[in-house]
């Protein structure tokens, strides 16, 4: 027993000394946004604020379009969330339940786009959406993030899962497809719809290389590229770039705690299919 409490005791200590140099960055951003320029720039270490000040989150709410940002970040994060949900609840149902021409292949398609790493179709996605004329708009921001093939492989998984008595008890009452996919197959499984909402919201708020590239106006910026508009006639300002970073954070954050049983509930699903 003295030995299972011992290894258990560095098991622990392990873990403490690993979430302390995963978190101190964090402390440390955060802290640095409450510093005036000079402190941040000085040599040495400072833990804390000699001069607390709130002049950085003073500047960025009132001297940028942090506003518009915002705006901008949760119309095409929301866009992105339900339409990648929509389609692939419905490709998911499609390949499990349907019979079609061409299904396998499709089937087959899908598990193959989702080995292709998304950035390495980036320069495709510029081309793509330059000829239908949508850089630089919200639209062309939200177009490609719908290519999220994780999302109908567990969507199919989990509606091949679903006892067939109940699909065949509701075609005999006359039933259509989509009154069996919304009113059977999605209800049944609506902790994992939750779930994928939550993650691609979150991952469509935290983008940034496409919205980098697909916008150049100012006032159509999601946040995360906003932050990089976020500078002063003499350069970088580490203060104000790191106090928008925070507030970009910020809803995140807040999501992921509100809603965190459901964010691990979707990296396991996500984990489960990449295992």
């Amino acid at each position: 027993m003295k030995q299972l409490d011992a290894v258990g005791l560095v098991i622990t200590l392990a873990t403490l000394v690993g979430a302390v140099i995963w978190a101190f960055p964090l402390y440390w951003a955060l802290i640095t946004t409450f510093k005036q320029e000079y402190e941040i720039v000085r040599p040495g270490v400072q833990l804390w604020p000699e001069h607390f000040t709130f002049e950085n989150y003073v500047h960025v709410l009132l001297q940028t379009k942090i506003g518009f940002w915002y705006v901008n970040s949760l119309i095409t994060s929301a866009a992105v969330t339900v339409l990648v949900v929509m389609m692939a609840a419905g490709a998911g149902y499609a390949i499990s339940q349907l019979d079609f021409p061409g299904r396998r292949l499709f089937w087959w398609m899908i598990l193959a786009s989702f080995m292709v790493p998304i950035t390495g179709l980036i320069v495709t996605h510029f081309i793509v959406v330059s000829q239908l004329g949508l850089i630089n708009t919200l639209a062309g921001v939200v177009g490609p993030q719908l290519i999220a093939p994780v999302t109908i492989i567990i969507y199919k998984q989990f509606f091949d899962s679903v006892p067939k008595d109940f699909r065949e008890a509701a075609v005999m009452d006359g039933s259509s497809e989509f009154q069996l996919l919304f009113r059977i197959y999605l209800p049944m499984n609506w902790g994992v719809t939750t779930a994928l909402a939550i993650i691609t919201f979150i991952g469509a708020w935290n983008q940034f290389l496409w919205p980098f590239l697909a916008i150049s106006s100012e006032d159509k910026m999601n946040i995360t590229v906003g932050i990089t508009q976020v500078h002063d006639a003499f350069g970088v300002s580490y203060g104000r770039d790191l106090a928008v970073a925070m507030l970009a954070a910020m809803p995140v954050a807040v999501i992921y705690l509100i809603f965190q049983r459901r964010v691990t509930q979707a990296i396991m699903l996500s984990a489960g299919i990449k295992g």
